[in-house]
């Protein structure tokens, strides 16, 4: 069963997205400080999604994402982040931190929902299936397992966000086709989401930095968007 960790200090927003999720069927953590939110999330199995508050009574919620990405155990936690601020320079710096969807209070129910199952989607979280084997997909000193959601650079394992690693291997399989922002906010994200393509470009310059040298197979189109080479040799000219 899907378990989600709801870091909200509003008892009234806390309790009534806690309603709702749990009618979903899912499991439900609440905490209303950061420390309660951390304690929750080092204790036992991590969640499979964090909804989370920016502005708390102790800790910063970007405080907690960036500790959330920084933690082996849930570094590939999914976070949606809830909060009053809408301004772009917010949006941006909560996804840099890591945040995989941004949604701006007050918002309807409907719609956090309709996001959370995005994620999720986008995440994976599915109930255990028998293991098979995975093809591999290489591409020059690139490889990715699908199957087994893993990446690795020159035979290193690098180690991807949900959303990270969904970005990437959308543009493997486009590769040599052209990707507009617009574009992959709809196919990436899973939904219309009401954020600026802005977005797209800080999370293609995080994929970038942690592939290391295969960062040159994206290619940036000013004025257009992102095509991931056809060809590695592209890349050596």
């Amino acid at each position: 069963m899907t378990r989600v960790l709801i870091v909200e200090d509003e008892a009234d927003i806390r309790n009534t997205v806690a309603y709702n999720l749990e009618r979903e069927g899912m499991t439900v953590v609440t905490a209303g400080t950061g420390d309660e939110a951390m304690q929750a999330l080092d204790s036992g199995e991590p969640p499979d999604l964090v909804l989370l508050d920016l502005m708390l009574p102790d800790v910063s919620g970007l405080e907690i994402c960036r500790r959330i990405r920084q933690q082996e155990a849930t570094r590939d936690v999914p976070v949606i982040i809830l909060t009053a601020k809408g301004e772009e320079i917010d949006r941006v710096v909560g996804f840099e931190v890591g945040a995989d969807d941004y949604v701006v209070k007050p918002f309807s129910v409907r719609e956090l929902l309709l996001r959370v199952r995005a994620v999720l989607r986008r995440a994976d979280v599915t109930p255990a299936a028998p293991e098979r084997d995975s093809e591999k997909t290489r591409f020059g000193i690139l490889e990715i397992d699908e199957g087994s959601h893993k990446v690795w650079v020159e035979g290193s394992e690098v180690r991807l966000t949900a959303l990270e690693f969904r970005l990437l291997t959308t543009f493997i399989a486009r590769r040599g086709r052209v990707q507009t922002r617009e574009g992959l906010l709809s196919d990436v994200w899973g939904i219309q989401a009401d954020i600026t393509t802005r977005t797209v470009d800080t999370h293609v310059k995080r994929l970038r930095e942690k592939i290391g040298g295969a960062g040159v197979y994206i290619e940036t189109l000013r004025g257009v968007g992102y095509r991931f080479r056809e060809d590695p040799n592209e890349a050596m000219g």
